[in-house]
C-alpha cells in the first residue's frame, strides 16, 4: 500500500492538541465517573438493578437523539466565534454544574424519589453534554485534512482520555474510605462537585485556543432563525438521510455500536466479580484491587495499545488495524476465565494488554476514519457537515451505551445478583464470569464482519482529496471570473 508524506501545513502542533486533548479528557471523565459512581445507587443506596438500569439507558436514549441536531446546528452556525467553540463553552459549564446537581441524593429518601430525582436532573446533564460533546468532535474531524496526521491527533485525544479512566477507578475507593466520608452517598454528593468543576475547566480549553477550519463555501450553511425553522427541518431530514446513505459511515457506526455496547456492557461486571468472587462479598478486604485494574487497563491503553495501533495502522491502514485489535481484545476477555482467580488475585492484571486493544484500538481509529468518511461525502453532496458526522456516530455510541446499561442489569438480575446481600451464590457468580467474557467476544466477532470490505484506505483517501482540492480551485476560479465579467 502506498504511503504519503504529511505536508507541514497539514500538521497540528502539539499545542492545539493538547488543547483538543483536555477536552475530550473532560469528554470521557463524564462517563468514566459515572460508570464508578453508579456503583452507589446499587450498593449504597438499595436501589433494584433494572433501575438503575433504567437511570442509565433512558437519559442516554435522549441524549443520543439531541445529537443530529446539535450536529446540524454546528455545522451552520455563523458567529465571529466560529461553528464549534461557543457551544463546547456552554456545554462544558451546563454539564459540569448538573453534574453536581445530579449526585445530591440522600438514602433517607425512597427508592422512588432518588430514582425521579436522578433522573430529572440527569436529563439536563445529558443535554448540557451534548451540546459540549457535539461540536467538541466535529472540531477534530476539521483540524487536519491529512490521512494519517488525522490518527495521531485522535491518538493524542485518547491518549488524554484515558487519564480519566486512570483516576476514575479510585473514585471507588474515595467514596467507600470511612476516614473521608461517613457513608458512600456523601462521598457522591461531594466527589462529584469536583468532578464537575474539573471538567468545565478541562471541557472550556477547546473552545479558547483551538482554531476552526474556514468551510470552502459559508453560502451553503443554512440560516438558523425560527422563521427558517421548516426549511431547517427539511434540511436536518434530508441530512440525516444523505449521512445514513454513505456506506463506508454506516459501517464505522455498526462497528463501533457492536463493540462499544459489548464493552459498556459488561463495564460494571469486573468490579462486582472482584468484589464478590475474589473477596466473598468483603468490600474492606477487596480494598484498592477494582481501582487498580481499571487504572492499570488505562494506562495500558495510553502508553501500550495506542502506540501500537498507530504503529499497525501506518503500516497495514486503519481497517485492518481495527481487525488486529479487536482479535487481540478477544484473547483478553478470554483470558479472564484464569485471570481472575481468588487463590491469586495479582492474576487479574494478566489479560489486561490484551484487553485495552479493544476499546484504546476503537476509538483512536474510528474517529479518524470518519474525518476521512467526510471528505468522500463533501466529495459526492458538495457541502462540509462534520457535525453531523459527529453527531450520528455519537448517537450510535450513546445508542449502544443506553443499550449496554439496561442489557446489564437486565444480566445482572437474571443471573441471580441479589443486592441485598454481601454473598452471592456460586451459579451467579459462574454465570456472571461466563457473560463476562462472552457478551463481548460475540460484539467483536460481529464488528469484524461489519468492517470486513470497509473500502478507504490512505490511497482512495489521498485520491479523494486530491479531487475536493481540484474542485475547489475550479470553483474559485469560476467565482473570480464571474467577479471579473
Amino acid at each position: 500500500m502506498a504511503h504519503f508524506k504529511t505536508a507541514p501545513e497539514d500538521v497540528v502542533h502539539f499545542g492545539q492538541k493538547i488543547a483538543f486533548g483536555s477536552g475530550h479528557l473532560a469528554n470521557q471523565l463524564f462517563p468514566a465517573a459515572l460508570g464508578v459512581f453508579m456503583v452507589v445507587l446499587v450498593m449504597s443506596l438499595n436501589m433494584n438493578p433494572i433501575l438503575a438500569g433504567l437511570l442509565g439507558a433512558f437519559p442516554r436514549l435522549i441524549d443520543a437523539l439531541t445529537d443530529p441536531i446539535m450536529g446540524y446546528i454546528s455545522d451552520n452556525t455563523k458567529s465571529k466565534w466560529g461553528r464549534r467553540k461557543p457551544y463546547i463553552v456552554l456545554g462544558a459549564v451546563l454539564s459540569g454544574l448538573a453534574f453536581m446537581v445530579m449526585w445530591q441524593l440522600d438514602p433517607v429518601n425512597s427508592e422512588l424519589y432518588n430514582f425521579f430525582y436522578f433522573l430529572i436532573v440527569s436529563i439536563f446533564f445529558y443535554i448540557g453534554y451534548t451540546i459540549f460533546a457535539t461540536p467538541l468532535i466535529g472540531l477534530g474531524y476539521e483540524m487536519t485534512p491529512d490521512y494519517n496526521e488525522r490518527t495521531r491527533l485522535m491518538a493524542v485525544s485518547q491518549f488524554m482520555g484515558q487519564i480519566a479512566w486512570m483516576i476514575a477507578p479510585w473514585f471507588w475507593v474515595i467514596i467507600y474510605d470511612t476516614s473521608i466520608y461517613d457513608s458512600a452517598p456523601e462521598g457522591a454528593r461531594s466527589l462529584s462537585i469536583w468532578v464537575g468543576a474539573l471538567c468545565m475547566i478541562l471541557g472550556i480549553l477547546p473552545g479558547l485556543f483551538n482554531k476552526e477550519k474556514v468551510l470552502p463555501d459559508k453560502t451553503k450553511m443554512a440560516n438558523l432563525s425560527f422563521k427558517d425553522l421548516a426549511v431547517n427541518t427539511k434540511e436536518f431530514i434530508t441530512g440525516i438521510k444523505l449521512t445514513l446513505k454513505n456506506k463506508p459511515f454506516v459501517k464505522l457506526c455498526g462497528a463501533t455500536f457492536l463493540i462499544f455496547n459489548g464493552f459498556q456492557t459488561i463495564a460494571q461486571f469486573a468490579f462486582f466479580i472482584i468484589v464478590y468472587y475474589l473477596f466473598q462479598g468483603n468490600t474492606v478486604a477487596a480494598g484498592h484491587w477494582p481501582a487498580w485494574f481499571g487504572t492499570i487497563s488505562s494506562i495500558a491503553t495510553a502508553f501500550l495499545v495506542i502506540p501500537i495501533v498507530i504503529y499497525i495502522s501506518g503500516k497495514v491502514g486503519k481497517k485492518n488495524a481495527f481487525i488486529i485489535a479487536t482479535l487481540l481484545s478477544m484473547i483478553g476477555y478470554a483470558l479472564k476465565w484464569w485471570g481472575f482467580n481468588p487463590a491469586n488475585p495479582w492474576l487479574m492484571f494478566m489479560p489486561i494488554p490484551f484487553l485495552s486493544f479493544g476499546i484504546g484500538g476503537l476509538f483512536t481509529l474510528m474517529m479518524s476514519m470518519t474525518a476521512d468518511v467526510c471528505d468522500l461525502d463533501e466529495l459526492n453532496n458538495n457541502e462540509r457537515r462534520e457535525g453531523m458526522f459527529g453527531a450520528v456516530y455519537w448517537w450510535m455510541v450513546k445508542l449502544g451505551t443506553a443499550v449496554a446499561m439496561l442489557t446489564s442489569g437486565v444480566v445482572l438480575h437474571y443471573v441471580g445478583f441479589n443486592e441485598a446481600v454481601q454473598v452471592q451464590t456460586a451459579e451467579t457468580l459462574t454465570n456472571l464470569r461466563i457473560a463476562d467474557i462472552l457478551i463481548p467476544i460475540a460484539t467483536g466477532i460481529m464488528a469484524i464482519m461489519i468492517m470486513w470490505k470497509y473500502d478507504i484506505n490512505e490511497v482512495k483517501s489521498h485520491e479523494i482529496r486530491e479531487a475536493l482540492i481540484a474542485r475547489r480551485a475550479e470553483v474559485l476560479f469560476q467565482d473570480k471570473h464571474k467577479a471579473d465579467i
